[in-house]
């Protein structure tokens, strides 16, 4: 048994990627983005903790090719109905994308899901188990409000935070650089 490095398995695997016979039938994900950036938004959650130590939930549906929030709604007790009805707000007149990337919360019901395939014509794509790196845009989204909002303001109620997201939304769709 020896240790093989890095450097010598890297080696090999290149070249077995260049002679490998299903090479051009491959479509990586880099490639898949390119092809369908137009079409994909995605959708999460995320809390935030009130001066009270309430906790409020913040639903959000943001769009890949532009990185622009489409729309964000608070609520203290999410359930999927709701959800259904910010889908409504958010996509009204046939402008849903093809494509809508979501996590494993139990709030995105087998309901919403019939509901986004049936009504708006989207077909939901569920993230791997434990797998924040498949819906990044939205993760990173969560982090830059985290950052640079709500970890420096102490929030009173769902009223304050709404207003607050308003005027951060109006600065990261028109102000905020969205290079990558």
């Amino acid at each position: 048994y020896t240790d093989v490095s890095e450097i010598s398995v890297s080696r090999y695997l290149r070249r077995f990627k260049l002679n490998h016979p299903d090479k051009n039938k491959q479509q990586y994900w880099k490639t898949f983005l390119e092809n369908h950036r137009d079409y994909i938004s995605a959708m999460d959650f995320f809390t935030v903790p009130t001066v009270n130590f309430n906790i409020l939930y913040v639903f959000f549906i943001i769009d890949h090719s532009s990185r622009k929030l489409i729309h964000f709604n608070v609520t203290s007790h999410p359930y999927a109905k709701w959800v259904m009805q910010q889908m409504r707000d958010a996509f009204p007149y046939d402008r849903a994308p093809k494509y809508l990337i979501m996590d494993r919360d139990s709030i995105f019901s087998e309901d919403l899901k019939t509901f986004l395939k049936e009504k708006l014509g989207v077909t939901p794509k569920v993230t791997s188990y434990r797998s924040p790196w498949q819906n990044g845009i939205a993760e990173r989204f969560i982090l830059s409000v985290r950052s640079e909002l709500t970890n420096n303001v102490i929030i009173f109620n769902e009223n304050h935070l709404r207003r607050l997201l308003q005027e951060y939304v109006e600065y990261y769709n028109h102000d905020r650089c969205h290079l990558s």
